[in-house]
C-alpha cells in the first residue's frame, strides 16, 4: 500500500472495506438459552487491557466513598465481589418465570413480537442464562469488568466496555453535579470551599451518593444480557417496557399514545437494585438514564420501573418507587419534600430530583461513542491484513484483533488518532500493540 493509499479520505476506505467488515456479523443466531460460548475468552481480554483495569480501580474507589452503608455495600458487591448473586432472580423456577412474562404482557410492558428475532423468544431475553439457574444464588456468566456497553458493533462493544462506559459516566455525572451546586448554589458568594472530596460546600439537596451510585448500577444487567459468542459477536438484546403503541399511563390508567420500549439491560439493572431494597431516590435516579423524567416523558420512567417491580416481585407503590393518583394513573412519588407542600401531580407535574436528570445527562456519550465505534470498525478492517488478518475469518478476526485492539485503544481513541494523522497514526497504535504481543 502506497502512502497515498495508506491516507485516502475516509470515504474511500469505507468503500475498500465494508464488504470485508459485513463477513463480521453473524450468520446464525446463537442459542440465547446457554451461556454464551466466549464469555471466558472475553474475560481473558478484557483483563489484559490495562485501560479497562484502571477504569475499574476508579469505580471501585468511587464507590467506596457512598456514605450510606447499604448503598455502599452493594454497590461494591457488584464491582468486587468474585461470586455476584442475581437477587431478582433468587429461586426462580420455569413455571414463576412464565408467570413473570405473563403479566408483563397483561401490563402492557412487552411485545411479544419483538423477541422474535431472539433464539430461546422472549423467555431469553426477559431471563438471559445465568449460572447456578433457580438457586439462591444465580450468578451473572460475566463478571462486570468483561461484559460489554453494548450490542455487537454499538458502543463500546468489545470486553470491558462496561467498564469504560461506566467509569465515563460516572466522571461525568460527578463534574455535573458539582456545576449545578458551584452555578446555583451559594459557593463564590460566601467564599465556602469545597470539601476533601471535590464537592462544593452547599451541596444544594443533590445526594453524592445517588450521583455516584446512579451511573455505577444503570448498565449493571449487560453482564447478562450482553453475552460474548464464540465468535466474538454478542447475545441479541430483547426492548420491552412497552408494547410500543398506547404506553403512556401517566394520562390515564388505561394508557395514552407513547412508546416506551427500551433496552432490557435497563430493566434488568432496575428489577436488581429494587431486589436489594435500594431507597426510591436511587432507583429512580437509575431508570432515569434513558429517558429524564420530563418534557412528557415521565411515563417511560413509569413504565421501566412498573416493569421492573413486576420482574423483582415486589409491590413498587408499597416500597416508595411510584404513586398512582385518584384515577388511577401512574406517577412517580415525591421525594424529600414537606408534608405540606405543592401536589405537583394534582398541578400536572413531574416530582422532579436533580439526581434524574444527573443521571440521564451522565449517559449522553452515545452520540460520539457509537459513531467512534462505527467508524473504528471500518478502518481496523481496512488495517487488519497488515497485522496478518482477515476479517472474512470471523472468529479469529473478531476474537484475536478487532476485541482486543477495542479493549486496549478503545473506539473513541482510534477514531481521535485516524482524525489526528489518518490511517500512519492508527497503524501505529497497532504497531505498539504487535510490539507488546496483544495482536
Amino acid at each position: 500500500m502506497t502512502r497515498r493509499e495508506a491516507n485516502a479520505p475516509m470515504h474511500r476506505v469505507v468503500s475498500a472495506a465494508l464488504c470485508s467488515l459485513l463477513t463480521t456479523l453473524p450468520a446464525l443466531a446463537a442459542d440465547q438459552t446457554v451461556p454464551g460460548a466466549g464469555n471466558d475468552d472475553a474475560i481473558d481480554t478484557a483483563r489484559a487491557s490495562g485501560r479497562v483495569r484502571d477504569a475499574d480501580e476508579f469505580l471501585v474507589s468511587q464507590a467506596r466513598h457512598i456514605q450510606d452503608r447499604q448503598l455502599r455495600r452493594e454497590t461494591l458487591d457488584i464491582l468486587t465481589s468474585r461470586v455476584v448473586c442475581a437477587r431478582h432472580r433468587q429461586g426462580l423456577d420455569e413455571a414463576q418465570k412464565d408467570a413473570i412474562l405473563q403479566q408483563l404482557t397483561t401490563a402492557g410492558l412487552v411485545n411479544p413480537a419483538d423477541a422474535a428475532a431472539i433464539t430461546g423468544g422472549l423467555k431469553a431475553g426477559v431471563f438471559p442464562p445465568a449460572l447456578a439457574e433457580g438457586t439462591r444464588c444465580p450468578t451473572p456468566p460475566l463478571p462486570f469488568l468483561a461484559a460489554p456497553g453494548s450490542s455487537t458493533g454499538g458502543h463500546h462493544s468489545f470486553p470491558g466496555g462496561l467498564t469504560l462506559h461506566t467509569a465515563w459516566n460516572t466522571r461525568a455525572a460527578e463534574s455535573m453535579a458539582r456545576d449545578y451546586r458551584i452555578n446555583d448554589g451559594d459557593d463564590g458568594h460566601d467564599g465556602r470551599h469545597d470539601d476533601d472530596h471535590g464537592w462544593p460546600g452547599d451541596l444544594l439537596g443533590i445526594d453524592p451518593d445517588v450521583v455516584i451510585a446512579a451511573p455505577t448500577w444503570h448498565d449493571w444487567a449487560k453482564t447478562l444480557v450482553f453475552q460474548w459468542n464464540a465468535d466474538g459477536t454478542e447475545f441479541k438484546e430483547l426492548n420491552f417496557g412497552g408494547t410500543g403503541t398506547n404506553d403512556d399511563h401517566t394520562t390515564n390508567a388505561s394508557g395514552g399514545p407513547g412508546d416506551s420500549r427500551t433496552g432490557g439491560h435497563h430493566i434488568l439493572g432496575v428489577a436488581e437494585t429494587m431486589s436489594r431494597g435500594l431507597p426510591p431516590a436511587m432507583v429512580i435516579a437509575q431508570a432515569s438514564a434513558h429517558s429524564n423524567p420530563t418534557l412528557g416523558n415521565e411515563f417511560k420512567v413509569v413504565n421501566w420501573l412498573r416493569a421492573a417491580a413486576i420482574i423483582a416481585r415486589i409491590d413498587p407503590v408499597a416500597r416508595g418507587y411510584l404513586v398512582r393518583d385518584t384515577a388511577g394513573a401512574w406517577h412517580l412519588p415525591a421525594l424529600r419534600q414537606l408534608a405540606d407542600g405543592v401536589d405537583l401531580i394534582a398541578a400536572g407535574q413531574t416530582n422532579l430530583l436533580a439526581e434524574y436528570t444527573i443521571n440521564n445527562l451522565s449517559d449522553g456519550d452515545f452520540t460520539f461513542s457509537i459513531p467512534s465505534i462505527s467508524d473504528a470498525q471500518v478502518i481496523l478492517a481496512a488495517l487488519a491484513p497488515q497485522f496478518g488478518y482477515d476479517p472474512a475469518d470471523v472468529t479469529r478476526y473478531n476474537t484475536r484483533f478487532r476485541n482486543v485492539v477495542l479493549a486496549q485503544l478503545t473506539g473513541e481513541r482510534i477514531l481521535l488518532r485516524y482524525s489526528e494523522g489518518g490511517l500512519d497514526a492508527v497503524r501505529a497504535e497497532l504497531a505498539g500493540l504487535r510490539k507488546r504481543k496483544l495482536i
